[in-house]
């Protein structure tokens, strides 16, 4: 307890960090504050079928995300997914479009024009969700519910609704420029944070009126949940270190002396990104069902079940192939191969060169394969604990994107305090001074 009371004094004696912090905070509370302002038009006191409806199922995941803001019918209901979707799209093209490529390679001109890229997209996704969220209100809230109505409350709708998640972007750039953390990570965690209490109690009810248990099972739930809470940190920061051997000196041709390093591979190198982008894409069936007819309603019908067999097999399939797909853009076997060449540095018993990309890239097919098996396990449970008996809203806790978005950016804000703390001479966040298993865990 005093080692936490003196590492939160020097956090506040950093300059620097104390107003990255509190600007953090500033950004957070009006993002919290913004999820609960409604649109203009509806009465915020006929919004309990909406709130029924996102009781469970995808919408639920969607309401989750959002922080409460879609069952609120507010001005950020649409959340940050719609971004996320964009910045799928535009990397997956990154990969087939010579254009993109090309940018990629820019340095910061080119991140610069995929970014602003991603932001027109993202601006196109929303003028084709804003319109079907309205639709779902004029289907779920009774008439009363509407103030106003017609083309005039349609149109001011989506404009207010893509108007409100560019700002919600632009604030998780805020935070990542000037706070501290990922701004994007750290806006959905905080509405998966602020749907945590509802939760809790939904299952502290259940318990006790309604299936019954009481706190026998609910401590044993509390338990399970602890152990998965552990497996995802255990998950995250996983490593398979490869020996690498430097040269302390080298004339001519011989090297003399030798130090040994090693290159810590991580068993999940694409951190969080696989199951938010899984997620993302998961969503798209419920968009494109007010625009496809019944035949396409039956298939978004059959993706709403999150509890259900296809749903958990594609949610999953798509984390593997998601999980290959982001080690292959993070993971360099050959830049890592070249920059061993030029310090002096070779892995024993294997040679230098070409050898030595094929080995690294060996070792990466073959780590991540169970780092992806694993996350989508996780990502699965939800459903599982669902299926059990927990109440849906409280099984999204019981791993799935919530736990391992929690996991993930936690893990990412405490090791970018813990850089400020060391280089200013502090201790660190650890006894340790260092946070195990770091690494970036970006929602983009």
């Amino acid at each position: 307890m005093k080692r936490f009371i003196e590492t939160i004094s020097n956090i506040f004696k950093i300059e620097d960090l104390r107003i990255r912090i509190l600007l953090t905070l500033g950004y957070i509370v009006i993002y919290r504050l913004g999820a609960h302002i409604v649109l203009p038009g509806i009465d915020p006191n006929q919004l309990s079928a909406l709130d029924k409806q996102t009781a469970d199922g995808v919408l639920s995941l969607l309401d989750m995300f959002s922080g409460g803001a879609f069952s609120n019918a507010s001005i950020f209901a649409l959340g940050i997914m719609p971004y996320i979707s964009a910045s799928i799209v535009v990397q997956l093209l990154g990969i087939a479009v010579p254009y993109f490529q090309r940018l990629q390679r820019e340095g910061e001109s080119g991140r610069k024009k995929i970014n602003q890229i991603t932001r027109y997209l993202t601006v196109g996704i929303l003028i084709l969700q804003a319109p079907t969220y309205i639709a779902n209100l004029h289907a779920t809230l009774p008439p009363e519910a509407f103030v106003t109505s017609g083309t005039f409350f349609t149109i001011s709708s989506v404009l207010i609704l893509t108007a409100g998640t560019m700002f919600v972007m632009w604030l998780g750039e805020k935070i990542t420029d000037r706070g501290i953390g990922n701004g994007i990570s750290l806006i959905i965690m905080i509405g998966i944070i602020a749907r945590l209490p509802y939760a809790f109690f939904g299952e502290l009810v259940l318990r006790f009126e309604e299936v019954g248990g009481g706190l026998i099972i609910f401590v044993l739930e509390i338990i399970i949940l602890f152990i998965v809470f552990m497996f995802s940190i255990a998950l995250v920061q996983a490593v398979r270190r490869i020996p690498v051997q430097y040269a302390k000196r080298v004339v001519g041709n011989k090297q003399y002396g030798g130090v040994r390093q090693y290159i810590p591979l991580k068993v999940n190198a694409a951190g969080v990104m696989p199951i938010i982008f899984a997620q993302a894409l998961m969503f798209v069936p419920m968009m494109l069902a007010g625009f496809g007819g019944e035949g396409m309603s039956k298939f978004a019908a059959a993706f709403a079940n999150y509890t259900g067999f296809w749903y958990n097999f594609t949610f999953a399939f798509l984390i593997i192939i998601f999980t290959y797909f982001y080690t292959a853009v993070t993971i360099n076997p050959q830049q890592m191969a070249e920059d061993m060449k030029k310090n002096g540095g070779f892995i024993p018993g294997v040679k230098p060169g070409k050898k030595t990309i094929e080995f690294l890239d060996t070792i990466m097919s073959r780590i991540t394969l169970p780092g992806s098996i694993f996350l989508a396990i996780i990502a699965i449970l939800p459903a599982m604990a669902s299926l059990a008996g927990v109440n849906p809203q409280f099984a999204q806790f019981f791993g799935g994107t919530s736990l391992l978005i929690l996991v993930g950016v936690v893990l990412d804000t405490l090791q970018q305090i813990e850089s400020h703390l060391l280089m200013r001479h502090y201790d660190g966040l650890t006894k340790s001074g260092r946070i195990k298993g770091r690494g970036s865990f970006s929602a983009i």
